[in-house]
């Protein structure tokens, strides 16, 4: 699934808890500083969109756009559900 910035990959989840991984290569910013703050805030609206899920998914993020980074928390975070939505039997 795609948005604008991110790219999402998922699994049916085959443990009881969900698995995320986030990706961010050195071409989207050349910045370690900035690659981990796109990473960190990911995994947060992830681990609180999820939070109470028995059966979430395993989910890959792939990140296309430096944007991330400087966009408010509010735009991500509905970018993120957005793409967290169109996976079946999910929010």
């Amino acid at each position: 699934m795609y948005s604008k910035n991110i790219k999402l990959l998922w699994l049916p989840a085959e443990q009881g808890t969900y698995r995320a991984a986030v990706v961010v290569s050195k071409k989207v910013h050349k910045s370690a500083v900035v690659r981990n703050r796109i990473r960190r805030r990911l995994y947060e609206i992830t681990r609180n969109a999820l939070k109470g899920h028995e059966k979430a998914p395993d989910l890959i993020y792939i990140v296309q756009n430096p944007v991330l980074a400087t966009q408010s928390t509010a735009d991500v975070q509905a970018e993120v559900l957005d793409l967290l939505k169109k996976i079946p039997n999910m929010l």
